[in-house]
């Protein structure tokens, strides 16, 4: 059994409690052991970066000096923790950056949806599944984070980019091209310009119902927690009715591999995704 270690962060042991236990399930699944980094603490993306650069690196580096000790990848489920994992690492290897904490920047750092991508993933998915997601039509969600900026995500296709949508693919769902798959849903703003986050968040869901999209995927707590509980606010502000389900790619994975668990995860969601789901057989 393969073992890699894991980074559940601040927002999976709360609002994201089904993306943390749809992650865990789909790794049992997949025959993966994952290791909870003992003593983990925040590593400081809401706000550390803009007040302290040295406090920003060091709440990064000593969760990454934690995961330093072991000789396994780093798995990363929360994109904007990933991005300071990111920027910390940089700062040790490229910039010499001096840390209060014992890490030189040789851990593995995977975030999830490019963990679950790899090629071996998606073949082992393929075979194990077992309910595959036929007539489910999906819109890709990337977000601002996922793949920017590319020197520190490594990722080409940053622009357009394919893995969620090869992922989906292997799933047996549909993913229907859009233009607005990394485009950013103003989740960093929602306490300070809901004006800026209303007009985002508008254009999003009216573009993936333009799409004929059964629901729109995610990998990231803050845009599916945005785009998932406005949707009432937004519908009120525009008078169109949204009712789009914002699911998790693992919920997906767990659904298509058989988890037991899966109307669990569901059942934590606001906009109710039991029903299209249940429409299309698939639960």
């Amino acid at each position: 059994m393969k073992e890699i270690s894991y980074y559940p962060g601040c927002s999976l042991h709360g609002t994201a409690r089904e993306y943390d236990d749809s992650i865990r399930g789909v790794l049992s699944l997949l025959d993966i052991q994952a290791r909870e980094l003992e003593d983990w603490t925040c590593c400081g993306a809401s706000s550390a970066h803009c007040t302290d650069e040295d406090l920003a690196v060091d709440l990064a580096a000593r969760n990454l000096a934690i995961a330093e000790k072991s000789n396994r990848e780093l798995l990363v489920p929360c994109v904007a923790c990933y991005s300071r994992f990111k920027v910390a690492e940089n700062e040790v290897k490229e910039h010499s950056k001096k840390s209060r904490f014992s890490y030189h920047g040789n851990v593995p750092i995977r975030y999830s949806l490019d963990f679950f991508c790899d090629e071996p993933i998606l073949d082992e998915v393929k075979k194990k599944r077992v309910k595959p997601l036929t007539g489910l039509k999906v819109v890709c969600y990337y977000g601002c984070l996922t793949v920017r900026p590319p020197k520190l995500t490594g990722i080409r296709e940053y622009e357009n980019p394919q893995h969620m949508d090869r992922l989906m693919e292997a799933l047996g769902a549909e993913p229907v091209q859009w233009s607005y798959k990394t485009d950013c849903c103003g989740a960093s703003l929602v306490m300070t310009r809901t004006d800026i986050v209303r007009k985002l968040g508008e254009r999003l869901l009216s573009m993936a119902k333009e799409a004929e999209a059964d629901c729109l995927v995610t990998g990231c707590p803050m845009c599916q927690a945005n785009l998932d509980m406005r949707q009432e606010e937004f519908e009120k502000e525009t008078g169109e009715k949204y009712d789009l389900p914002i699911l998790y790619f693992t919920e997906l994975m767990g659904l298509a591999l058989g988890h037991k668990d899966v109307k669990k995860w569901l059942g934590r969601h606001l906009t109710d995704p039991v029903k299209v789901l249940s429409s299309k057989g698939l639960i």
